[in-house]
């Protein structure tokens, strides 16, 4: 099959960017988690209010209005991408970062577990082999780190509970974030309000460099998703699917190479049981897609 050139590199350069994003959160250490936050939905609103109205995306945006089923699954999406965030940025900003890159390694086994427990759906013995390899990594890296790896645990559940519910919403991926984050700006108005106001307040804690980063917090947030939204209806997900490994493996290599942080014995071989289980769940997924391809008539659709 003939690759879109364009497609593929707009792919790439969406998940590097989502993985040089822990250089730029690191940066903003020693600020409000929360404050960083709010900040990041008010300025990604504003950027996103002008991208819809560019592309002039507002008439699917008002058309949730009239869906109460399509609104509650973007209240809920919002909530779960809040979570994520948080999470993503506390640890990061608190010097966690190898642990956010299991989170976002584990994310996709995750997302098979909620299928199979909540769902009912039927388990391939491969992803079973999959998911018994990461649940034994658990174990290990428990017992090294004298607890449960949480952050890791917090992103990979809220990462998989929310690809699952955007699968679900009849949106196109900036309509979807849009809708996301305009739900959430009032909330992010009033702790930007609150933080501003009191001793955290990053207007006077952060330095000059900090301050100019934190106003980019929106075209950080919103470029790699517009490179993604090119990729995605142009490059088969047999090829866009593993390319979401880049992004942990670039917080994994930044947290040990860059920032230092602890890799002992017992914490690499955690890591490895995780490796391995993602590369017996990535073969496996391959090769039921293949499978589904060659057996898809020529007029049917992809």
């Amino acid at each position: 099959m003939h690759l879109d050139r364009r497609g593929v590199f707009a792919g790439i350069a969406a998940y590097v960017l989502w993985g040089l994003l822990t250089v730029y959160w690191h940066e903003l250490h020693g600020l409000s988690a929360f404050g960083l936050i709010g900040q990041r939905i008010v300025w990604s609103s504003l950027l996103l209010a002008a991208v819809v109205t560019v592309t002039r995306r507002w008439s699917a945006l008002r058309a949730i209005r009239n869906d109460p089923w399509v609104a509650i699954r973007v209240g809920l999406a919002a909530l779960l991408l809040t979570a994520n965030w948080t999470t993503y940025v506390w640890a990061v900003t608190h010097d966690n970062v190898v642990e956010t890159a299991l989170g976002y390694f584990i994310a996709p086994l995750v997302t098979v577990a909620i299928g199979v427990i909540g769902f009912g759906e039927r388990l391939r013995p491969a992803s079973g082999v999959a998911l018994s390899i990461a649940a034994a990594a658990v174990v290990v890296l428990t017992l090294d780190y004298g607890h449960l790896p949480g952050f890791a645990l917090v992103l990979g559940g809220t990462w998989g509970w929310y690809g699952l519910i955007k699968r679900t919403i009849p949106l196109h991926p900036i309509e979807s974030l849009a809708a996301e984050t305009f739900v959430l700006l009032p909330a992010a108005l009033a702790t930007v309000a609150a933080i501003e106001t009191g001793d955290d307040a990053i207007r006077t804690t952060a330095s000059g460099g900090q301050l100019a980063l934190v106003l980019l917090a929106g075209v950080v947030t919103v470029v790699p998703l517009l490179l993604f939204a090119v990729a995605a209806p142009r490059v088969p997900f047999t090829v866009l699917g593993p390319l979401q490994y880049a992004v942990p493996t670039i917080n994994f290599a930044l947290g040990v190479w860059l920032y230092d942080e602890a890799m002992p014995r017992a914490r690499v071989i955690g890591f490895a049981l995780v490796w391995i289980a993602l590369v017996v769940f990535t073969v496996d997924s391959l090769r039921v897609n293949a499978g589904r391809a060659s057996r898809r008539r020529p007029t049917d659709p992809p």
